[in-house]
């Protein structure tokens, strides 16, 4: 996968929003990687922000939707993991700044 595809796929999750946070799941840095194969097959790699995340069903189907639009992409697997386990230090100054995170 080249860079350009990446950088379509990091972009179509900017526009999946944590509903807990208002922050978009790239920024938060629950995102750890993406992939596409030859044939279309998207794999994503990604945390949540708690193991008991009661919205991570809802943003597993957000992800698959928003990669659904890219025409390149023809299925998505989200693979969630904890570890390394989500912390703070992982978002964007964007994102801190907009929770009043320091």
């Amino acid at each position: 996968m080249d860079k350009a595809m990446e950088e379509s796929m990091m972009g179509a999750l900017e526009n999946v929003i944590d509903p807990e946070l208002g922050i978009d799941i790239v920024n938060l840095g629950l995102v750890y990687g993406v992939h596409l194969d030859e044939d279309g097959n998207a794999g994503v790699e990604m945390t949540l922000t708690s193991m008991g995340c009661p919205m991570g069903p809802q943003i597993v189907d957000q992800v698959k939707t928003a990669l659904s639009e890219l025409p390149e992409v023809k299925e998505t697997e989200v693979n969630i993991v904890w570890n390394p386990p989500w912390d703070k230090d992982k978002m964007s100054r964007y994102a801190k700044i907009a929770l009043g995170v320091s």
